[in-house]
């Protein structure tokens, strides 16, 4: 363009000929020279907007923005996947067994979550067992109750909705089958192991008191067993807790749960075993109305992270003895970047009639109640998204009675996606 211009300039300036006087060619010249200036001027900023506009087009590109996709595909944007798969070898050794016991396992776990709009998500997961037991999700490989090298079964294990309305920031709302949305200090499971997924509704409303003072109020309605002939068992929970921040490195956190298990005495339940609670003829003896209460210091010890804390269960409703349950622990460092490592540490009594012994944790004293003893855990990663991972359970066992020894080893190694 700029030569092209500069081109017609020159036969306009041969066409005047001799007649133009000299300082009009010289006054003609100059305007040239300033309108070939501008020229430039112009093709530069030309060329700077065509040089971010390529850039702004690459970034798109690069960060697949929904624009750039078509339209047929956009819902792709709306999915979020995620999943692990955990290895496990385990050396048992019970007084109540025959014989020592080693066996290996392992869970898979794939989850789908689907943004239906800004205030409503779908989520989804399916995940191995061996049955349909709410407290684990193992297979244990060479099973001898299957065909060997047998296909391995996989369940629905989460499927439910979450709204969170724009018009209250910090709620939401559950219905489905869910992740338990009730807060478990230090990640214990003296209450509920931490497979269970419990059915029903939920509700979760967390704020802010002050710049270092949060809050959060959790409340939960879940059926157990559904009966046509007769009143149907069912979970009812609330639970409140406040944490407060003592400093950039400290902080507090205190809280109370109330869980009513509606319907559970003379009644049985199918899937879940009475492990360890009082029960006649198959059927608890006992109502479940556990109060509980919970605390936790978290704090730098060195440039690491530490904690202390610690939960008391009463079942204020059992009938018989055995109705307390209890547990002190804490965790050192954490595993996150490769190479880093973290330790952790409980000791918890359990009695008979404390908790709801087919909903605890499933692998201290074998799973159930009426145990007490000691959990060593230690995580090292590996490298990113693989994690090892090694417990030791030393621990007592029927120890309103028998008192027997239970010992547990499990080696883990794990992978997150």
């Amino acid at each position: 363009m700029r030569k092209k211009v500069i081109l017609t300039m020159c036969l306009f300036v041969l066409a005047l000929g001799t007649d133009a006087k000299a300082d009009e060619l010289t006054e003609l010249k100059e305007q040239i020279k300033i309108l070939q200036q501008r020229i430039e001027k112009l093709e530069a900023k030309q060329n700077q907007q065509d040089a971010q506009m390529e850039k702004k087009i690459a970034k798109a590109v690069e960060e697949k923005q929904v624009d750039s996709l078509p339209d047929n595909i956009k819902w792709i944007e709306r999915i979020q996947w995620g999943g692990d798969f955990r290895y496990r070898h385990e050396s048992i050794s019970d007084d109540t067994a025959s014989t020592k016991r080693n066996r290996n396992r392992i869970r898979a776990r794939l989850k789908m979550k689907a943004k239906v709009n800004d205030e409503w998500d779908a989520i989804f997961r399916i995940a191995t067992g061996s049955s349909d037991s709410p407290t684990s999700t193992n297979h244990t490989l060479g099973d001898s109750s299957d065909d060997s090298f047998s296909s391995k079964e996989l369940w629905l294990d989460w499927a439910y909705a979450d709204y969170h309305p724009k018009w209250k920031p910090g709620l939401n709302i559950l219905l489905g089958k869910m992740a338990n949305p009730f807060y478990m200090v230090g990640g214990n499971q003296v209450i509920f192991d931490g497979d269970v997924s419990p059915e029903g509704g939920a509700a979760i409303y967390k704020w802010k008191m002050s710049d270092s003072t949060c809050a959060q109020l959790t409340g939960g309605a879940y059926w157990m067993r559904e009966r046509s002939t007769g009143p149907d068992t069912s979970l009812f929970g609330i639970q409140g807790l406040v944490k407060h921040k003592l400093s950039d490195d400290s902080h507090i956190l205190g809280g109370i749960s109330y869980y009513d298990f509606g319907n559970i005495n003379g009644q049985m339940l199918s899937g879940i075993s009475s492990n360890g609670n009082t029960t006649s003829g198959g059927m608890y003896t006992s109502d479940y109305d556990m109060l509980e209460g919970f605390a936790e210091y978290g704090f730098k010890l060195g440039k690491a992270p530490a904690s202390v804390f610690g939960t008391y269960v009463n079942n204020i409703a059992a009938s018989t003895s055995g109705d307390t349950a209890w547990l002190i622990g804490t965790k050192y460092n954490k595993a996150k970047d490769p190479g880093t490592w973290e330790v952790s540490y409980d000791y918890r009594d359990v009695e008979k009639n404390a908790v709801v012994g087919g909903l605890c944790d499933s692998d201290f004293i074998g799973g159930g109640t009426d145990g007490k003893g000691h959990v060593v855990g230690f995580k090292y990663q590996l490298d990113e998204n693989v994690q090892f991972g090694l417990n030791y359970f030393m621990n007592k066992k029927n120890v309103s009675s028998t008192k027997d020894d239970f010992r547990l080893i499990q080696a883990d190694i794990m992978f997150k996606f």
